[in-house]
C-alpha cells in the first residue's frame, strides 16, 4: 500500500524534495533521483506554485532554504529574491514559554480558531535538536491532529539545529516563503528550554509568554526576563479547578507587568486567562493581537519595528559568515587546537593565545 495514500490534503504532506543534511535528517527522495532534481530545478517554476499556494511546492522551497548545499544556497536566494516583493503581509507571532505550558496545544487549538475565521494560518514549530545526530528529538508537532487536516493551514516541524534561543537560523527565511504562500498569520514556536528568547523577539511582531499557574517565584530569573520582551501574557490550562487560581495568577502578572518597561513602544503589555482544552479565552488572545497591531501602526512603529529588525538580521548573517569562514580553513582550526592546549597547559593566558592567533593571521596575509 502507497504509504502517502490520503496523505495529499495534510498539512504535514510534502512531496519528493531536495537534499538538506545540515540537521542530520534527510528529506525527499533517494540521492540518485534527488540530485538530478535538484540540478534541473526551475526556481521560476518553484516561485510561481509557492504564489499559488501549493502547500507541496512550499514544502519543497524550505528544504532547499534548510539545505547545506552550495547549490541549494544559490537557488534558494534567488527563490527569495523572486518571492520577496510578496512578502511582509502577515502578522508575526512568536511563542515561547517553558516545557508543559501546552505551547502546541495551543497552538493547535489557536490556530484551528483562525483558519475557521477564514485566516490562512502557517505554523513553524522548532523541535530540539540532538546533539549527536542534529536531527529533532521530540517530533511532537505532528499531534496536531485537528490543526494539519485544515486546507488553509501548514505546519512545518523543525530542528532547532543547536541554535541559541532554541529558532532555526533559516527560521526567517521561512518566514518570508510562507508569506509570497499567502500566509497571513505566521505562529513561530520555539523549544523553551531556557535559551536566550531574544532571537524570537527579533523577528515577530507580537511576543507571547504561556505560563502556567502560581506565580511566586516563577517571576524570578528566567521567567522574568522573558517577561520584559512579551506583549502578553496566557496564563495556560485556565480550567476545571484551576480555574480560580488561573485568574489570580493573571492578577499577578498584571501588577509585575505594570512595572516593567514595555516590550512594544506605546503598548502596555498585558495577561489573560486561556484553556486551549476548553476553548475558552481564544477569542481574547486574537483581539489583543489586533488590539496591539492597530495601536503599534498608529505610533509608526510597526515599520520601524520591522526596519530594526532587518537591519539586526544582517548584522548576525555578517557574524556567522565570518566565523563559518574562520573556522572553514582547516589551518585555522589546528592553530585553534595548538593554542587550546598552550592555554589548558599553563604556557599562555587566554588572552595571549587569542592575541598570538590573530597575529599570525595578518602575518599570513
Amino acid at each position: 500500500m502507497d504509504k502517502n495514500k490520503g496523505m495529499e490534503d495534510s498539512a504535514l504532506f510534502v512531496m519528493d524534495g531536495v537534499e538538506a543534511t545540515h540537521d542530520g535528517m534527510q528529506y525527499g527522495t533517494p540521492k540518485k533521483f534527488r540530485k538530478k532534481k535538484a540540478d534541473n530545478m526551475n526556481v521560476g517554476e518553484l516561485a510561481q506554485q509557492v504564489r499559488v499556494g501549493s502547500r507541496t511546492h512550499l514544502s519543497k522551497a524550505i528544504t532547499l532554504i534548510e539545505s547545506a548545499n552550495a547549490t541549494h544556497k544559490v537557488q534558494a536566494q534567488e527563490l527569495l529574491q523572486e518571492l520577496l516583493p510578496h512578502t511582509g503581509n502577515s502578522i508575526r507571532i512568536g511563542i515561547t514559554g517553558v516545557p508543559g505550558a501546552g505551547k502546541s496545544s495551543f497552538i493547535e487549538a489557536f490556530g484551528t480558531m483562525l483558519c475557521d475565521m477564514g485566516k490562512r494560518v502557517a505554523v513553524l514549530a522548532i523541535d530540539p535538536s540532538s546533539s549527536l545526530s542534529g536531527g529533532s528529538i521530540l517530533g511532537d508537532k505532528t499531534r496536531m491532529e485537528e490543526l494539519v487536516k485544515k486546507p488553509t493551514a501548514f505546519v512545518r516541524p523543525s530542528p532547532s539545529a543547536g541554535t541559541l534561543g532554541g529558532v532555526h537560523k533559516k527560521t526567517r527565511e521561512t518566514m518570508l516563503v510562507c508569506e509570497a504562500a499567502g500566509y497571513d498569520v505566521i505562529l513561530i514556536e520555539t523549544v523553551g528550554v531556557g535559551q536566550s528568547e531574544t532571537y524570537v523577539r527579533g523577528m515577530v511582531d507580537f511576543f507571547l509568554l504561556l505560563v502556567l499557574t502560581g506565580a511566586g517565584d516563577e517571576l524570578q530569573g528566567m521567567k522574568k526576563g522573558i517577561m520584559e520582551l512579551a506583549d502578553a501574557i496566557v496564563v495556560h490550562k485556565a480550567d476545571g479547578d484551576n480555574v480560580r487560581l488561573a485568574k489570580k495568577t493573571v492578577a499577578e502578572y498584571k501588577q509585575i507587568l505594570h512595572f516593567l518597561q514595555p516590550a512594544t513602544l506605546g503598548w502596555m503589555s498585558t495577561a489573560m486567562p486561556v484553556s486551549s482544552l476548553e476553548k475558552r479565552g481564544l477569542d481574547k488572545v486574537w483581539e489583543t493581537i489586533g488590539d496591539f497591531k492597530q495601536t503599534v501602526e498608529a505610533n509608526h512603529y510597526w515599520a520601524t519595528r520591522r526596519q530594526q529588525q532587518t537591519k539586526e538580521w544582517f548584522q548576525s548573517m555578517i557574524t556567522d559568515h565570518l566565523i563559518d569562514q574562520f573556522y572553514g580553513n582547516p589551518q585555522r582550526k589546528a592553530q585553534v587546537l595548538l593554542l587550546e592546549r598552550q592555554i589548558l597547559s599553563g604556557q599562555l593566558t587566554v588572552t595571549q593565545g587569542v592575541d598570538r592567533l590573530f597575529n599570525e593571521e595578518q602575518e599570513d596575509k
